[in-house]
């Protein structure tokens, strides 16, 4: 199996775990903070769509992924603080708008060749992956890394251990 359409299946299963972690949540609960400093989880949330829109448009060198009018303002690190629900979004349309967006990730992954994949990551991601492959196989590590998150977050809430 070729490493692109390998990387597209597993892409295409990694939003399942995250979903199940948060099943269960309500946006309150979503909203809330397992520790002070910790972000919540409908920010994480719209960050990971909103990073994996700007990644994989910085690496096609074009635009492939556009996100709702104001969506990465709402979703950077100068929002991160912000708890008020009318300034985010619901848990509802994150999950419809994730969706969209890695089924948009999986369709442009699908077209890498191996060339593709050596070439060099976007300027402004480079010090973080050096290659396209790179940045491709980083969104469901990063998907993980929230999940861990999530995870701290439902057992602050008293929620039953998952996995």
């Amino acid at each position: 199996m070729p490493q692109n359409e390998l990387l597209v299946d597993v892409l295409r299963r990694d939003p399942g775990m995250l979903q199940m972690a948060i099943a269960d949540l309500s946006d309150a609960d979503l909203l809330q903070r397992p520790v002070p400093t910790a972000n919540n989880a409908i920010w994480q949330l719209g960050h990971l769509i909103a990073s994996e829109a700007f990644m994989v448009n910085a690496a096609a060198g074009k635009t492939l992924i556009e996100l709702p009018a104001g969506f990465t303002e709402r979703f950077n690190r100068d929002t991160c603080t912000v708890d008020d629900a009318s300034k985010l979004a619901t848990k509802a349309e994150l999950l419809a708008l994730m969706t969209k967006v890695r089924e948009q990730t999986c369709a442009w992954i699908a077209t890498l060749t191996p060339a593709d994949m050596a070439k060099p990551a976007p300027e402004q991601l480079i010090r973080m992956i050096p290659t396209v492959g790179h940045l491709a196989h980083l969104f469901p590590v990063h998907a993980a890394m929230h999940l861990g998150q999530v995870q701290v977050l439902r057992r602050k809430l008293g929620k039953p251990i998952l996995f």
